[in-house]
């Protein structure tokens, strides 16, 4: 049986995607990678399209599915868990077998037999730029690759929400006032200058965005404490000593102690300061991840003109930067991080909001203004 698509944007995007694969796989080789994934082609990642996107409009038992596929053969899954009998690729079977492979980390097999798409079985292990497609929530799919190092959050390579269709575009990041953090979620930091500091911050950044209350992170100098003229004295929630317990597992020698070990600790010391993020205000730390205040107030500094107009761009293909009014990028959370980095050009504000939205603050040393990064395509 041959599968008939009827999700117009899995029509669409199919041969993209393919394109995007094959380049990625091709540079690969050519530089002598290995372990590399089969190339995910357009008939494929069509019909995987559209059945998870009817499946993630389904329910079992009151839940919506919360599933990732990864497309390939069992001989590259590592240590894989075989089902006995293959299961076609539905929508139904996968709301069906949803609830038992949600957790993170864990994806359903889809190889091919000919034209036939099926299920093999689970895998917590994947090949270097492995196609997957996780389920966020009904209707919101993302498309992601396994990183070529294997550290880090997977890089996002579009997101289809309903009949609207993104996809990345990593020359978005050309200027050279780009953030790092911005860099490695496209995955373009070289590793031989992969830092853990900018790993720990998009960590927090997923974190503040899943706790789905909104939040402001700011990063300051740890050299200098002029960050406190734009801040509301007194600071409900200053700390004294500042806290270290990020701060420390970043300085730690990995050596004596087991990965395993440093990364749960470090989920969890993550964990704790995105949580923070949640209380009205500011949370501020430095850029050594040092926890100074949370619940802060933003105010314009003394003698710092009112912030107004900044450059905003999202790393999608059609969204290069525009110059717009800070008032109209969103409420007073975005509007007093964007004040706070143009008084403090040396700081980085992140700012989630409650509708799921993330955006980046940071200073254009080139274009002399505040420039705004929406990349909540990024962090999914």
């Amino acid at each position: 049986m041959i599968y008939q698509s009827t999700y117009q944007a899995a029509v669409v995007i199919a041969p993209q995607v393919e394109a995007i694969f094959a380049q990625h796989l091709n540079l690969a080789r050519e530089s002598g990678e290995e372990d590399l994934a089969p190339l995910p082609e357009a008939r494929f990642v069509e019909v995987i399209i559209d059945a998870t996107f009817w499946a993630s409009l389904r329910k079992e038992e009151g839940h919506s599915p919360k599933i990732s596929l990864a497309f390939l053969p069992p001989k590259q899954a590592g240590n894989p868990l075989l089902f006995k009998q293959r299961l076609l690729l539905t929508p139904s079977t996968l709301a069906k077998i949803a609830p038992g492979v949600e957790r993170a980390g864990i994806h359903l097999g889809i190889w091919h037999d000919g034209d036939e798409v099926y299920i093999w079985g689970t895998t917590t292990s994947i090949p270097n730029f492995c196609f997957v497609l996780d389920v966020s929530e009904p209707s919101l799919l993302v498309i992601k690759h396994r990183r070529i190092y294997g550290f880090g959050k997977f890089t996002n390579v579009a997101v289809l929400k309903g009949e609207q269709i993104k996809i990345v575009d990593s020359s978005s990041t050309s200027v050279p006032d780009t953030p790092t953090i911005l860099l490695s979620l496209l995955d373009l930091t070289a590793p031989s200058y992969w830092n853990d500091a900018v790993n720990v911050l998009i960590q927090l950044a997923v974190s503040m965005r899943a706790h789905q209350r909104g939040g402001a992170l700011l990063v300051v100098p740890d050299s200098c404490k002029t960050w406190l003229h734009s801040i509301i004295k007194p600071i409900q929630y200053d700390i004294q000593p500042a806290f270290s317990g990020l701060s420390k597992l970043l300085s730690q020698d990995r050596k004596e102690a087991s990965q395993i070990f440093w990364q749960t600790a470090l989920k969890r010391e993550v964990e704790h300061l995105a949580g923070l993020t949640a209380v009205d205000g500011a949370t501020i730390v430095s850029d050594g991840y040092e926890l100074l205040a949370f619940g802060a107030k933003i105010g314009r500094a003394k003698n710092k003109e009112t912030v107004e107009e900044i450059y905003f761009s999202e790393p999608i293909l059609g969204g290069g930067a525009v110059m717009m009014h800070a008032s109209k990028l969103g409420g007073t959370r975005h509007l007093s991080a964007a004040q706070f980095v143009h008084d403090q050009n040396d700081a980085l504000a992140l700012v989630a909001s409650q509708d799921g939205h993330f955006t980046i603050f940071s200073w254009s040393v080139q274009k002399q203004k505040v420039q705004a990064h929406r990349i909540d395509t990024l962090l999914l």
